[in-house]
């Protein structure tokens, strides 16, 4: 099927499409990676907790720098008691969880990788959005909380390109929550000598670090360029 198109109708288009081609390429990706967690029982990033986890996820390219991402991530997330002081030693807890996360993000890259009069071949960038997350596993569900939460996804990466439809990223990033159980441990009474409670002000948070691999795809519409 051929594509039939007036002179001065052509020409407005081809200018249009000439300069918004960069906005009209999706691509596709999955990655490998860990997840981590800080809260009651590891109060800092400690790579030593670190779980297996795997991405998929959509990209669609605002423009040359900025991009928009839907992605699915899932895997292990757990810690064991981090003995810094004799209430960590007596209290002893841990957990092992599998946390299932839906997210959408902006990307701003600094670079403006995709001109092709530039020979860039790679870019760091900085990317925030909106999440949610679901757990299950040894988790104790009370009527306190549900175990689908929200939580604010952000963080950097670089990206290296290995050819124009091919390139990979290595990324880190921060999941902020507004949820206290994650490792089951939140507010409790010190009267009661069990020692499972921990500090009711925070709330646990968790981390992706992987590489990912992304497939572009060019969805340029016709007309074409006939002076090619």
């Amino acid at each position: 099927m051929h594509c039939v198109v007036k002179k001065p109708l052509f020409v407005a288009l081809f200018f249009l499409i000439s300069s918004s081609a960069s906005a009209q390429r999706s691509e596709i990706g999955f990655g490998l990676g860990t997840f981590s967690y800080t809260g009651d029982l590891v109060r800092t990033y400690n790579f030593k907790y670190s779980k297996p986890a795997a991405t998929v996820f959509y990209r669609s390219n605002l423009s040359n720098v900025v991009s928009f991402r839907a992605a699915i991530t899932g895997g292990k997330i757990g810690a064991s008691e981090k003995p810094i002081d004799p209430f960590a030693v007596n209290r002893n807890a841990s957990f092992d969880l599998f946390l299932l996360e839906a997210s959408t993000v902006m990307e701003y890259h600094f670079l403006n990788w995709r001109d092709t009069k530039r020979f860039v071949r790679f870019t760091p960038y900085i990317f925030a959005g909106l999440g949610l997350f679901g757990l299950s596993g040894n988790v104790e569900k009370t009527d306190e909380y549900s175990n689908v939460q929200a939580s604010v996804p952000f963080g950097a990466g670089v990206k290296y390109v290995y050819n124009p439809k091919w390139y990979i990223s290595l990324e880190f990033g921060i999941r902020k929550t507004f949820f206290d159980y994650l490792d089951n441990i939140s507010a409790g009474d010190p009267r009661d000598k069990n020692y499972q409670y921990g500090n009711p002000n925070d709330n646990d948070n968790y981390y992706f670090l992987g590489i990912t691999l992304t497939r572009t795809f060019y969805s340029i519409p016709c007309p074409t360029n006939p002076y090619k």
